[in-house]
């Protein structure tokens, strides 16, 4: 008798392994033995002999339940599935049911194993693999499983008064991947916007511009005329800031975007650029040091006209990265 044990088995232990399934069918199945039966299903079918005599070329098992709720059914065919495969063989597959109770795009991988007992050896013979299921993907298994002749001669103990046995285990790998879609957009693609700000030489914190749209999102831009963050000296610079608006989680943006304060001669103030990823977590983007106060309020220099400011803002969506259900 051979020794159970869980590593795949070799062939050459014992002939009643012999022309037992064949490994072509899945470079990633093993052939194993145990001693207990099958979680899920066990299938027996009596007089096996006459479902050819019969013209029975397909037999399924009733459906049957694995973890997380998934329904499956066993299928049989005792003279091959195909004309490819030939009546040598008898072929096995675990199939998906109810497919239109799951969710829309739905997919999940699984660890399959199909069974059939052995009396002679007492134990459970049984091939075992991974596969990825999904709507166009509904059924995996071996079109090889066994050969008929192996099955059909009682001495090899698969087959005791024309009675075999079968047995399904189907384990899905619970599922917590992240999913996501990054979509890359033409950098040609900008908007610009012009922001006015109201009697600055009055602002003691921050002021806040109203939403505007670019790129079919939604932003705002902040100016502090105190300065704010690392490395700002307060009375002397004021800070600027964009701000994307609205994040839902797990999505990102990269956005090219410029900012400056405009004169009444149509100059501009020194041009900052920046590239960041925007996010839920960092949903804004600036400078500390953006600007001289002397300078915004200096009438030569024309940056504040009757105390009233203009930020030209220009965005450029780059790419954005979205969760998928």
């Amino acid at each position: 008798m051979m020794e159970h044990k869980q590593s795949p088995v070799s062939f050459d232990q014992s002939n009643l392994m012999d022309n037992l399934p064949s490994i072509g069918d899945d470079n990633e199945v093993t052939l194993e033995t145990r001693n207990f039966s099958p979680a899920h299903l066990l299938f027996k079918i009596e007089s096996f002999s006459l479902l050819s005599e019969n013209g029975i070329d397909k037999i399924e098992s009733s459906e049957f339940e694995s973890n997380d709720n998934y329904k499956w059914k066993l299928i049989i065919y005792p003279n091959g599935r195909n004309t490819v495969d030939g009546a040598n063989h008898v072929s096995a597959y675990l199939a998906v049911e109810n497919v239109s109770n799951l969710e829309a795009g739905w997919e999940f991988n699984a660890v399959v194993s199909i069974f059939l007992f052995n009396h002679k050896l007492d134990k459970y013979v049984f091939k075992k693999g991974q596969r990825r299921f999904h709507i166009i993907n509904l059924e995996w298994g071996f079109s090889k499983f066994i050969k008929k002749e192996t099955l059909m001669d009682p001495r090899n103990g698969y087959l005791v008064n024309d009675t075999c046995v079968f047995g399904a285990e189907v384990f899905v790998v619970k599922n917590k991947r992240i999913r996501e879609c990054l979509s890359i957009l033409k950098a040609t693609n900008s908007y610009k916007h012009e922001l006015e700000v109201s009697k600055f030489s009055e602002l003691e914190n921050e002021w806040y511009s109203e939403e505007f749209n670019a790129g079919d999102h939604k932003w705002k831009v902040s100016v502090y005329p105190k300065a704010k963050g690392n490395g700002a000296q307060p009375g002397i610079q004021a800070s600027i800031f964009l701000h994307k608006v609205g994040f839902s989680s797990g999505k990102k943006i990269k956005a090219h975007f410029s900012i400056c304060m405009k004169n009444k001669y149509g100059k501009a103030s020194s041009k900052r650029l920046a590239n960041h990823w925007f996010s839920a977590s960092s949903s804004s983007y600036g400078w500390p040091s953006c600007i001289l106060v002397a300078d915004i309020i200096d009438p030569y220099k024309g940056f504040s006209v009757e105390d009233h400011c203009i930020i030209e803002v220009e965005i450029s969506i780059q790419a954005v990265l979205r969760g998928l259900p």
